[in-house]
């Protein structure tokens, strides 16, 4: 199994590296590919079984973005053909249409996913999350500056289906972007070990029959434990 692991040296803001750790350490086997962002992608001539993007600042957006633009009908072609893509946390806006600052600025997108971003450095955005993927219970953490809005959604579908905290934004229970085996999701961090029930369904589509996690028993425990404290009707959550 090969991960390509897109621009490691910038976007790996709350520890989104450790998702790809789960997966080296539960299959020793897999190959991990660190693309730079003054690499050519191994995609371009390749077919990874996952690539992933995790967060990045605002500033390094526009250097991923101008990274991968070249690289646009590439991954639009590897989407078609159901290659599995994870993209966490702000990354997911790369993929999306225009970034809007209250500024005026404005910062383009690949254009790829059918979302319109709004940004205000002023104000953060922090939340627990706790939302559905099918029968699965998503738990999770979010911080950012921005809010995404749906602008077409008919080649995609939301990722998550949202119980508490906000989805891609605070006006909408839908969350993230799916098309096909791409699964973007404003959730930050370690979004596989806090949700091991999850991380074995990605494993299934990468071709794993049965899959396993190193220390599985406690991640269960640990999100079973995490799941009851966030439907707890008295549990703090902060915006």
């Amino acid at each position: 199994m090969n991960i390509e692991v897109m621009f490691p040296e910038v976007c790996n803001l709350y520890g989104d590296l450790a998702n790809v750790k789960l997966i080296k350490d539960s299959y020793p086997e897999t190959v991990v590919i660190e693309t730079g962002l003054k690499d050519i992608p191994y995609f371009f001539e390749n077919k990874p079984d996952l690539i992933y993007m995790g967060s990045v600042t605002e500033d390094n957006q526009v250097l991923v973005i101008e990274a991968l633009m070249k690289y646009k009908g590439r991954i639009k072609t590897l989407i078609d053909e159901g290659v599995c893509f994870l993209v966490t946390g702000n990354a997911i806006e790369v993929f999306g249409g225009e970034i809007s600052d209250v500024d005026g600025t404005k910062l383009r997108g690949l254009g790829i996913v059918e979302i319109s971003t709004k940004r205000d450095m002023f104000n953060r955005f922090n939340s627990l999350y706790i939302g559905k993927f099918d029968n699965l219970d998503i738990v999770g953490y979010k911080s950012q500056f921005t809010h995404s809005y749906y602008y077409n959604n008919q080649n995609s579908s939301q990722l998550f289906d949202t119980i508490r905290g906000a989805g891609l934004n605070p006006e909408v229970k839908e969350e993230g972007i799916r098309i096909n085996n791409f699964f973007a999701t404003y959730v930050i961090g370690p979004l596989l070990i806090l949700n091991p029930d999850f991380a074995k369904y990605l494993l299934e589509q990468l071709g794993i029959n049965n899959p396993k996690l190193l220390h599985e028993k406690d991640m269960i425990e640990a999100y079973k434990l995490r799941v009851k404290e966030y439907s707890d009707s008295n549990t703090g959550f902060y915006y």
